[in-house]
């Protein structure tokens, strides 16, 4: 068998870990050079293989890929593109193929959520429909965890510990001073419609923290919210309020809804905090600060998760395998053996029952009165956040690395469509 090119590409919002699966990828690629020459990386995702804009990572050092898997962000950036329907119009993935096939790329790793394994999914069937087979893997990432069929995906672990961290230290503070100054702080946290991160901050509780959820599965009722955020305050002399940005209210209507959309037509959430912290101050008249962890909950390295690392370097890895193998169109996943003691396998699944399905949290992670979570939820969480991987320090800070992302030769004429 000839050796061919492969070609990775990182999707949506990146994690803390994304970049640990880019080094699985490449490191894992480079063990098989009777089958893969060169992993080609797309310079801004799937963006990158429709403007010809390919990544060389063979110009990268054996120490600077290494280094991927302590370096947050995305090494090769990262897109928010939604390929047109190719049944509606093809003419997107005419082209991928026109540069796969320009550039012997006969692999293709996608590493994203959900949006970016429908994409991995159509490229394997339209490639094979056009004579020109790709093997596809999707490597699982999103810190909303909710792709199906795996356990957990990577990216979260390490959210997961930065909002129950971050729960637990503001909630220490707001505790020290709330006899004559604030009594309520409020986080938001991502989560568009799975509360799996506002969850997290309910570990906080292991601390004897009066702690309040906002979850997106639990409608949101003005009057219930107040009642309980004061009874917290009357008993415990403050109060945290967790709130994910998808939190609605019974209509649908996001709390967090600013009315702009992103390119797959999902709503710009960001704002529910503010929303949450007027309500307890007009209603109430409680002292408040508020705060959106935003970006900071899933670019914070620093903190990451030991066991959201080590599985994304594994799925990486895996989907290297898994094309060696001869699959095609499948998802690495892990599959949680036991929880005390926390083991897991990666497993595989297939794309089409991946692809558009969205994995909520179940209801028997929430509490009955739909404020806090269950000691099965709790279960669940803890193994997630375990375990340190501190990156490399220098002078006080992070020692990350800046890959030189040498660009291949454009073989073909520039795409005629405006990205």
């Amino acid at each position: 068998m000839t050796a061919r090119n492969a070609f990775y590409a990182q999707s949506g919002g990146v994690t803390a870990v994304i970049n640990a699966s880019a080094c699985g990828v490449i490191e894992t690629a480079r063990k098989y050079p009777d089958k893969i020459k060169n992993v080609l990386a797309g310079r801004n995702g799937i963006v990158g293989a429709l403007t010809e804009e390919l990544i060389d990572t063979g110009k990268e050092s054996r120490e600077d890929i290494a280094a991927l898997r302590y370096t947050p962000g995305g090494a090769f950036g990262s897109c928010r593109y939604k390929l047109a329907d190719p049944e509606k119009d093809r003419k997107e993935f005419e082209r991928l193929l026109d540069v796969f096939r320009a550039h012997d790329i006969g692999y293709f790793f996608y590493n994203g959520g959900g949006d970016s394994a429908d994409t991995c999914y159509k490229i394997s069937r339209f490639s094979t429909l056009m004579g020109y087979p790709i093997q596809a893997i999707h490597v699982p990432k999103t810190i909303d965890n909710d792709l199906p069929l795996t356990d957990c995906c990577p990216g979260f672990g390490s959210v997961a510990k930065y909002i129950a961290v971050s729960t637990i230290e503001a909630s220490f503070d707001v505790r020290s001073m709330c006899r004559t100054s604030t009594k309520i702080f409020v986080l938001e946290v991502m989560g568009r419609h799975a509360g799996w991160i506002a969850a997290a901050g309910g570990l906080a509780e292991n601390y004897g923290i009066p702690v309040v959820i906002l979850f997106p599965e639990v409608e949101f009722n003005e009057k219930k919210f107040l009642a309980q955020a004061e009874n917290k305050v009357r008993c415990h002399g403050y109060c945290t309020v967790v709130v994910s940005e998808g939190c609605k209210y019974p209509d649908g209507t996001f709390l967090a809804d600013q009315g702009a959309r992103d390119a797959f037509g999902h709503a710009h959430l960001g704002g529910a905090a503010p929303v949450v912290a007027n309500m307890i101050c007009e209603e109430l008249g409680y002292p408040f600060h508020w705060a959106v962890a935003n970006y900071l909950q899933r670019s914070a390295r620093h903190i990451a998760s030991a066991i959201d690392v080590e599985q994304a370097y594994e799925v990486g890895a895996a989907a290297v395998n898994l094309a060696m193998q001869g699959k095609n169109s499948v998802m690495p996943t892990i599959v949680r053996l036991s929880s005390e003691p926390y083991r897991y396998e990666i497993g595989v699944a297939d794309l089409e029952n991946v692809a558009n399905v969205e994995k909520m949290m179940p209801m028997s992670f929430i509490r009955d009165d739909g404020y806090g979570i269950t000691e099965e939820c709790r279960k669940y969480l803890q193994p997630l956040i375990q375990g340190e991987n501190y990156p490399p320090y220098k002078m006080g800070l992070p020692e990350y690395v800046t890959l030189k992302n040498t660009l291949v030769s454009k073989k073909l004429p520039l795409f005629d469509k405006k990205i």
